[in-house]
């Protein structure tokens, strides 16, 4: 930091850990790398906050909660925001946009701060399309950002200027091992909701054991949809197919170390943290190339690419990763030399930079 230079601060909207997601965890790690730097002091504002009895009771109760944060949300930015020079708003589509970005807006507006607006959903193209009130409001942020290139494009279809910060790679905790002949042991480590459309991947994987009776495949992670999808699982007749839960972040790098292939089929993205992670421990990776995927892996470069929703497509690029000799090791390679661009002091450094643009208008 320059001598007499005032440390900008910087309130960061976002949730917790306490909701498992990318959101989540880009928020965790901006929170360690700014103050890094000297230049900025950053807080969290949680959009999930956490409050004392009585009120706590009343989070445990479906639809009043939402109304019950909302209030406590509002009341303590309203209260907070004097203290800061701009707001750093994370946000995803729909009902994450109207209840927790709409109201930093208009609060940082009567309190004349400056407003980021942090866009990071895949579905921004169909929440765009379905919201006149959203185009409105985002065309009058201070800044939008998104980690995704693709994204990018979609707000300039709008006339929406949006600049591209990638997310932080955190790989420090993460094994490379390279797979020179991998095994048919699968991993898809994505929430079970509609956007990943896992059952291209149980679709796809059933073509694989066609072939390979002995492959297995770890669903991780959960969601609305585990139960259909473990039925879904037994209907098409799956061998060695475990659905494990939310794993701890804490047991994340073992998880990826003791696979040897890593499916991912969406049909929705905006920017996988778990392909950078694959990257970091090797694991070549299959994906359909939803949304921004195709900005982080190039197709025959760093990864295997296939149309969205084609499970046979899916099936046949793995099979590729398991008979063509080399293919997965040279994609690893090349995959882990790509995660320079998502270290921590450059994507920090980034940030700082817009910052300081932003205030000095």
């Amino acid at each position: 930091m320059q001598a007499g230079r005032k440390k900008i601060r910087v309130m960061l909207v976002a949730p917790t850990l306490e909701i498992v997601g990318g959101q989540a965890v880009q928020a965790q790690r901006l929170l360690e790398w700014l103050p890094s730097s000297g230049e900025v002091s950053v807080d969290l504002h949680p959009i999930n906050p956490r409050l004392p009895l009585p009120w706590s009771l009343l989070q445990r109760i479906k639809y009043v909660r939402t109304l019950v944060n909302l209030a406590a949300y509002c009341l303590r930015m309203a209260w907070r925001i004097r203290h800061y020079d701009l707001l750093h708003v994370f946000t995803a589509s729909y009902w994450s946009y109207a209840l927790w970005s709409l109201p930093a807006f208009a609060l940082a507006r009567l309190a004349g701060k400056k407003v980021i607006l942090n866009y990071r959903d895949g579905q921004c193209a169909d929440h765009l399309a379905r919201s006149p009130l959203a185009v409105a409001t985002i065309r009058r942020m201070d800044r939008v950002v998104t980690p995704s290139a693709y994204l990018v494009e979609v707000f300039a279809r709008y006339r929406i200027g949006a600049l591209q910060i990638p997310n932080i790679a955190d790989t420090s905790n993460f094994r490379y091992r390279e797979r020179s002949r991998p095994r048919p042991v699968f991993l898809h480590n994505r929430g079970l909701e509609p956007l990943y459309d896992v059952g291209c991947t149980l679709r796809a994987f059933s073509r694989i054991q066609q072939r390979y009776p002995e492959a297995s495949l770890t669903v991780a992670h959960d969601g609305p949809l585990r139960l259909q999808l473990e039925e879904y699982a037994g209907r098409l007749g799956l061998k060695n197919c475990r659905f494990v839960g939310t794993v701890p972040p804490s047991q994340v790098p073992a998880l990826y170390d003791a696979h040897d292939i890593y499916l991912t089929s969406p049909i929705y993205d905006c920017f996988p943290g778990s392909l950078l992670e694959c990257f970091a421990s090797g694991l070549p990776v299959v994906a359909t190339s939803a949304g921004g995927i195709p900005h982080i892996a190039q197709d025959g470069q760093t990864a295997l690419l296939v149309p969205p929703g084609d499970d046979e497509a899916l099936a046949r690029a793995a099979l590729r990763l398991l008979e063509e000799e080399g293919l997965a090791a040279r994609l690893a390679r090349a995959a882990y030399q790509s995660l320079q661009a998502y270290s921590g002091p450059v994507v920090r450094d980034a940030w700082i930079e817009l910052y300081r643009s932003l205030l000095s208008r």
